[in-house]
């Protein structure tokens, strides 16, 4: 993996851990749901930042 990916990934991983803190900030129930929902795509926009990219050979 690149420098340039690995930083983007750092990046979104500082992002997360400050602006979406595990804290729910909503009060209601269905609000709080989708908050997390959010929470949870934005970690696996940072899983997939880090995954290495794979080429079939043959």
């Amino acid at each position: 993996m690149g420098y340039h990916k690995r930083s983007l990934a750092e990046t979104v991983l500082f992002r997360y851990k400050h602006f979406l803190s595990p804290k729910l900030t909503l009060r209601d129930y269905n609000a709080q749901v989708s908050e997390e929902l959010i929470n949870v795509k934005a970690m696996d926009q940072v899983i997939r930042l880090g995954m290495p990219v794979r080429l079939q050979t043959n």
